[in-house]
Order: C-alpha cells, then sequence, then structure tokens
C-alpha cells in the first residue's frame, strides 16, 4: 500500500476500536468519513454505525481508490468522489435537506490540509456534533494548550468546540510511516450560539496574536489603532497585567474583550 495524495493509511488493528468509540455513534445521526483509503477504518465503523441506526458518508478524493471501494459493492455506504475541502462546507450547510441528522465527523486528516479543514469547521452554520481527526501530534497539542500556551490555532478552535486528546500514534501505525508522530483528538461542539459573536471574536483573536512576541497590548494598540494606554486599559479589564503576552489569555478572557471592542 503506497502514499496516495498525501495520505498515511492507518494499520494499527487496535488502535481502530478505540478511535469509532471516541465517535459515540447514536440512532439516526450522520457521519461523515474523510479519506477512507482502503477502508481500514470505513468497514469497522459502518459496521458500528449500522448497530445503533446511524448513516455514513465517506469522502474521497483519489479517483483509483474510489473506484475499488466501489467495486466492492458496499452497501449502505454513500460514497462521493472528491476534494473534502469543498465538498465538506456543502455537506456542513444549515440548508441541505437530505441531512437531517446529527453530523459526526472522522477521518485520518492529510497533514497539508489540517489547516483548511479546521477553517472549515470553524466557520460552519452547521458543525459536526463531535469530530475525530487523527492529525500531527504538534497540532493536536496546539489546539487544546491552555494559558499560559495559548496560541491562534487554540483560540480559533476552543471558541466553537472543546478539544480532548484521545489517541497517541506512531509512524510505524501508519502505511507508508509519516516523518512525525501523530494523535487522536475528539472536538465537541458548543451547544451555545456562538456564532452571534463570531466575527468580532474572530476579528479580536487575530490582532491579538498577530505578533507573538509583543505584548498583546502593543498588538492591540497597532491593530485596532488607539493608543498604548488604551490598550493597556482593555487588557486590564479582563483582568490581565499589562505586559501580558497573547498565550496568556484565557478563552474567556478573549471572548470577554472581543465583546468589548465591539462596541
Amino acid at each position: 500500500m503506497g502514499e496516495r495524495l498525501g495520505q498515511h493509511m492507518l494499520v494499527n488493528k487496535t488502535a481502530i476500536p478505540k478511535i469509532i468509540a471516541a465517535l459515540d455513534l447514536q440512532p439516526n445521526e450522520q457521519v461523515i468519513e474523510i479519506g477512507p483509503g482502503e477502508g481500514a477504518l470505513t468497514f469497522p465503523l459502518l459496521e458500528a454505525a449500522q448497530k445503533v441506526g446511524a448513516k455514513m458518508i465517506a469522502i474521497e478524493k483519489d479517483h483509483e481508490l474510489v473506484n475499488k471501494l466501489k467495486s466492492l459493492k458496499v452497501e449502505k455506504l454513500e460514497l462521493i468522489e472528491g476534494d473534502v475541502l469543498k465538498v465538506l462546507p456543502g455537506l456542513l450547510a444549515s440548508d441541505i435537506k437530505h441531512l437531517t441528522f446529527n453530523i459526526k465527523l472522522i477521518g485520518n486528516i492529510p497533514y497539508y490540509i489540517t489547516g483548511q479543514l479546521l477553517r472549515i469547521l470553524s466557520e460552519a452554520e452547521n458543525p459536526p456534533k463531535t469530530s475525530v481527526l487523527m492529525v500531527q501530534r504538534e497540532v493536536a497539542e496546539r489546539i487544546c494548550s491552555k494559558p499560559p500556551k495559548m496560541n491562534l490555532l487554540s483560540a480559533i478552535t476552543q471558541f466553537w468546540a472543546q478539544p480532548e486528546l484521545i489517541l497517541s500514534l506512531k509512524p510505524e501505525d501508519f502505511d507508508p510511516p509519516p516523518k512525525v508522530n501523530s494523535s487522536v483528538i475528539r472536538l465537541h461542539s458548543k451547544s451555545t450560539n456562538y456564532q452571534l459573536l463570531a466575527t468580532s471574536y474572530y476579528r479580536l483573536i487575530r490582532l491579538v496574536f498577530k505578533q507573538p512576541r509583543k505584548t498583546a497590548a502593543n498588538n492591540l494598540a497597532d491593530g485596532l489603532e488607539i493608543s498604548k494606554r488604551e490598550a493597556v486599559d482593555l487588557i486590564k479589564s479582563v483582568g490581565l497585567q499589562e505586559n501580558s503576552r497573547p498565550q496568556n489569555f484565557s478563552l474567556d478572557q478573549l471572548i470577554k474583550l472581543s465583546t468589548i471592542t465591539a462596541k
């Protein structure tokens, strides 16, 4: 089995049940798998979905792999050939009529599309209820970071989801082995209507984290075109010290600051 379109196929059979269990499939849910490849995760996942009465879609970009999966004539599997970055936004759109189930997402994510995929999820009107993703370990750790190690990726992701590290994977768990370690993370979509704050929040955090080595007050002064004193007052208003760095912010402090600066 060779590398295809940046994919590293999961071959660790003991990891597969743990990954499926993390999805916690329930009746009348719709699970979407990203990059089924040759079906190592797909077939046990489909079996688990059928047991509880969930439905399943798999999105695969590689034409040869799509034909191989189609040749198996797997029942109850809707297979979509295409680029997940182009297909997924439509599937997650709130006006798609044929998806009347709670959506859950799972997949072994090629490293080169991880950032773009997370952006799609963060901007979706109807994000998956739960996402279980295999990503580069460094990315997983950044997503789950807390103060004093907050970063732009964690601030974006934690705004709409609660992240959790589920499992660590070694290069030899894949074929071909990647040059980096991997982790499985679970993202639980928050039930609050975060979309009402999304525009002001995403604008704010991009200003705060624009230059992580500078103080948050300096970044705000530059980004909002205000005086340093006004920026320091804003920082203090959410409970941080004058010289606090962007990584010192908590999620609640970032949300509060975005609300203040939006007025």
